[in-house]
């Protein structure tokens, strides 16, 4: 979607899935795979307006792919410093980034984003 005025929605998919004690270290890449689908399926909750979701996975969660309605990005490095990438090259388009990680909120706000919590998009 690429759209410079739908909202940008950037999920760090392991603080999310590590949000919820659901076994999901038995198996990172499926419980991001499943992740992925919920956010393909429902988008962003109680929100309203076009949005491009943007869910950003790390180590083992490397190479889960795309689907429609969820960009997929495997980082080459570190998970956070992508996403203050995607954040930096956002411009002036409007940017959430769905973390409870506390640096990675203060990284990303410092760029102008605005942050949430795990459960804007995990129960």
């Amino acid at each position: 979607m690429e759209n410079s005025t739908a909202l940008l929605v950037i999920v760090d998919a392991a603080n999310v899935v590590g949000s919820v004690p659901d076994g999901w270290w038995r198996d990172r890449r499926g419980a991001a795979e499943r992740l992925r689908d919920r956010l393909a399926e429902r988008r962003l909750p109680g929100r309203t307006g076009p949005a491009e979701i943007v869910l950003v996975v790390e180590g083992a969660a490397r190479g889960v792919e795309s689907v429609p309605g969820v960009r997929v990005e495997s980082a080459p490095g570190s998970g956070d410093d992508h996403m203050v990438g995607l954040v930096a090259g956002a411009g002036e388009r409007p940017v959430l980034v769905v973390t409870a990680d506390r640096e990675l909120r203060r990284r990303v706000t410092a760029l102008g984003a605005t942050v949430a919590g795990p459960r804007t998009v995990h129960p």
